[in-house]
């Protein structure tokens, strides 16, 4: 079965919905939910990028690879999607953590399709539950970030999740609009960094926190594994 987006958890309370038709009053609406409701910095101009290294940093993999880690994450971790492309937010400083975790692994030596963004980057600010999100639905109605949609291609292989996965896992993006939007959105009045994958000492997160080493591994794993695949899709050079 495909997968689809859930319907969102709360409309954005932003003023009308008309207020969504231009794109600086839209902006506007995402910049207030970021600002005001969550409490996070946001980078000046338009579109609103959210920066990095601050409250958190980001790790950045293939759709597939990421699913695959979903399951070494608490409820509450903040999990985005654009394209094929997933974005799970990971404790600050995380980033300058990656290479050397990547060598201590023993993945260091191979080219994955994996990134971490850290200190004095920036992410696009996915779309706030509710938002309306680029595109429409049939008949010209708007679709909101959240809204079902099918996704392209093929779904990820299933991976052994607890039931809490499962249900937030439930969802993918329709990567025509190329739109960032939350699959696992943060809570408005939660502190967003007692739920991010951090390194521990002995394999459990500090305080109750994900472990990113495990998280990190999983993503390796399957970005790897994609590009096994793909080097063994790709047709042999005859001489």
């Amino acid at each position: 079965m495909v997968p689809t987006v859930p319907s969102p958890r709360r409309p954005l309370d932003t003023g009308h919905s008309s207020d969504f038709g231009h794109p600086s009053h839209a902006s506007r609406a995402v910049r207030h939910w970021y600002e005001n409701e969550l409490g996070w910095p946001t980078v000046p101009g338009t579109p609103v990028d959210l920066p990095t290294g601050l409250r958190f940093d980001v790790l950045d993999a293939p759709v597939e690879a990421g699913y695959a880690a979903l399951r070494h994450l608490v409820p509450g971790s903040p999990v985005a999607v654009r394209a094929d492309r997933m974005r799970i937010l990971v404790a600050a400083g995380s980033a300058d953590e990656l290479p050397g975790l990547l060598d201590w692994l023993e993945w260091g030596a191979l080219a994955l399709d994996l990134r971490a963004i850290g200190e004095g980057g920036r992410i696009e600010a996915p779309l706030p539950p509710g938002t309306p999100a680029p595109g429409t639905l049939a008949h010209g109605t708007p679709r909101l970030a959240g809204t079902p949609v099918h996704v392209p291609g093929p779904a990820p292989a299933p991976v052994p999740v607890d039931m809490s996965v499962k249900t937030s896992m439930d969802t993918a993006v329709d990567d025509s609009q190329g739109a960032a939007v939350w699959l696992r959105p943060p809570e408005p009045g939660c502190e967003v960094e007692p739920s991010l994958p951090t390194l521990s000492a002995l394999g459990g997160g500090v305080g109750g926190a994900p472990d990113l080493v495990r998280l990190v591994d999983t993503m390796a794993t399957e970005c790897h594994r994609i590009r096994l695949r793909r080097s063994c899709a790709q047709p042999l050079a005859l001489s």
